[in-house]
């Protein structure tokens, strides 16, 4: 419960006290008619006028025994005298209830005009009573005891003072009570005071003292609701506050998880690398009963000799796939119009050591081993063997330290080695710079046929295996290396390119997920139809949003090498559409 400061009133809420205070205290505000103090209820300005305004109050008495002092006035004059002093007393009291902002100034300036009427119709009555008396000169002397018993002096309604004549009662009431007749004199040099929070000027110290204890219980009462609304404040802002603290910690704390999540995915959280996963993977396979011992042991010896010397042992790869494939077009295929087909290839599938993260190793092996083979490559890659993952990710560490792909290294920490770290077109392009191969990457950035197909896709390798001539066999065997196939997620190598006789095309694809036994089914005689699922690739089997191709051209010379570093600073990649 709430209590008014200025009536008292009790209320059950905030909304009910304010609209309490601008309904009872502001709009009908009550107004002293004498010194015009107010915020008080009808109750104290009634208590205030009869304290601090006794004087004042006490008129109506005063003019009462003025008029019984008039002689020879008829019973009607008397009745008018009486009803004077009770329209000042009752316009008192309508004061304290009237709007004050209508009445307070002409309540006072009523009572003045009544009190100089009234006083005046006295004076006039004195003059009419003393006239006769000259007149009747001739009266007896009893008459003239009886004036005499029954006439008195006047006397002042707001000092009591005595005068003998009535116009000395008219100049002693305007000049020591002008004030409240509200008649200033300009020799009047009664003390004025002033309200050093309002401006009001009062002209008794003990008046302008209520008043300002009146100001100082409105000021202590605004400062109460003032509190009560700052604490309120106080604590929504600091809820607030907190909602935002746990908001940003949730926030934070999932960019953390999402981090981490992201650097397992690409093989960067320090979990170890090919040779670490080789071996955890190998004692599982142990312990499960999948491999013996001793089979254990040498594959490990064998692992260890191959990262020694940095040459895989090309227990992952299966050679003579292509010419199985030329054998099969030839013979059967009977739905296909004509094949072209890449230089001769070798498969590489993922190990233990690298499964799930190693795809774009192997193809770049798929790459290697197709280069190796061809003499227009014997100068910039004279010497090499197919090196092994951890071999590989050393020769990117020092395509790096070249200075290709600064921006490529510092997103991987430029290190490689001892991580699972993925690789991309873009590792595989300054690979095969750094080793003076002429390559490029080409970006199909979007969709460019209906489901989300990329025919533009299927037309450019089209382009590229049917560029060296028209009018070919069935079978073409090209001299164009295979073609580096990335999307998100995973890369495959592009070997060839089918055209069916309804023309719809399809391409022929290493996957390096695909394992040894299964790849090895397309090396007998008589391959069935089912075996080439896993190479051919249509339209609809690739709806990825991108892909990217890396594509071999030839050679390059030392001075072209150079000139491809300093381009690779600002990487870009042809995009098509």
């Amino acid at each position: 419960m709430l209590s008014c400061d200025i009536c008292g009133e009790t209320v059950t809420s905030e909304p009910d006290m304010k609209a309490h205070l601008l309904i009872v205290h502001m709009e009908n505000e009550i107004i002293c008619p004498f010194c015009k103090l107010s915020g008080v209820n009808y109750d104290k300005m009634c208590f205030h006028i009869e304290t601090a305004h006794f004087e004042q109050n006490t008129l109506e008495r005063n003019f009462e025994r003025i008029n019984t002092v008039q002689y020879g006035t008829s019973d009607n004059k008397k009745d008018n005298t009486l009803q004077c002093g009770t329209e000042v007393n009752s316009s008192i009291h309508s004061g304290c209830t009237s709007n004050p902002k209508n009445s307070a100034q002409s309540l006072i300036k009523d009572s003045t005009l009544k009190h100089e009427a009234f006083y005046s119709e006295n004076l006039s009555e004195s003059r009419k009573f003393l006239t006769s008396k000259e007149k009747q000169s001739g009266l007896t002397e009893i008459k003239g005891s009886i004036y005499e018993t029954t006439y008195s002096p006047p006397e002042c309604p707001f000092c009591g003072k005595i005068e003998e004549h009535s116009e000395d009662m008219e100049t002693h009431v305007k000049t020591k009570h002008a004030n409240l007749l509200d008649i200033p004199l300009e020799d009047c040099d009664q003390p004025l005071y002033d309200c050093p929070m309002c401006g009001l000027i009062c002209t008794n110290y003990h008046i302008l003292q209520e008043h300002v204890d009146l100001h100082l219980e409105e000021n202590s009462f605004q400062q109460g609701m003032d509190r009560v609304q700052c604490s309120g404040d106080l604590q929504l802002a600091q809820q607030l506050q907190q909602e935002e603290d746990r908001k940003r910690s949730e926030e934070s704390r999932q960019e953390i998880e999402e981090f981490q999540k992201l650097q397992r995915q690409y093989g960067l959280d320090n979990s170890g690398g090919y040779k670490r996963q080789q071996l955890q993977n190998m004692e599982i396979e142990v312990n499960r009963g999948r491999m013996p011992p001793s089979e254990f042991h040498i594959r490990k010896a064998d692992m260890m000799e191959s990262l020694a010397i940095g040459i895989d042992d090309g227990k992952t790869k299966t050679s003579g796939i292509i010419e199985a494939l030329h054998r099969y077009y030839q013979n059967a295929a009977t739905d296909v119009r004509q094949v072209w087909l890449s230089s001769v290839v070798d498969h590489f599938h993922s190990s233990l050591g690298d499964k799930g993260w190693g795809c774009g190793y192997r193809n770049f092996q798929m790459l290697l081993s197709s280069l190796l083979q061809n003499d227009a490559y014997n100068d910039c890659l004279k010497g090499m063997s197919i090196p092994c993952i951890p071999k590989i990710q050393s020769m990117i560490e020092d395509a790096w330290k070249e200075g290709f792909d600064p921006q490529g290294a510092s997103q991987l920490n430029n290190r490689l080695q001892g991580t699972k770290a993925w690789i991309g077109a873009c590792e595989i392009y300054i690979l095969l710079t750094s080793l003076r191969v002429k390559c490029h990457i080409v970006d199909f950035h979007k969709s460019t046929g209906p489901l989300g197909t990329h025919p533009c896709l299927f037309e450019w390798i089209l382009n590229y295996y049917s560029s060296e001539g028209e009018g070919s066999p069935k079978v073409v065997c090209t001299s164009k290396p295979p073609i580096y196939l990335q999307h998100q997620g995973h890369s495959r190598t592009v070997i060839g390119i089918e055209e069916k006789k309804n023309r719809t095309l399809c391409l022929l694809i290493f996957d390096p997920g695909c394992p040894s036994r299964e790849m090895q089914k397309l090396l007998k005689q008589d391959i069935e139809a089912s075996s080439l699922k896993q190479l051919r690739k249509s339209m609809g089997n690739l709806k990825h949003k991108q892909y990217q191709i890396v594509a071999v051209e030839g050679a390059l010379s030392p001075e072209e090498k150079v000139a491809r570093r300093q381009a690779s600073q600002v990487f870009t990649a042809e995009k098509i559409p």
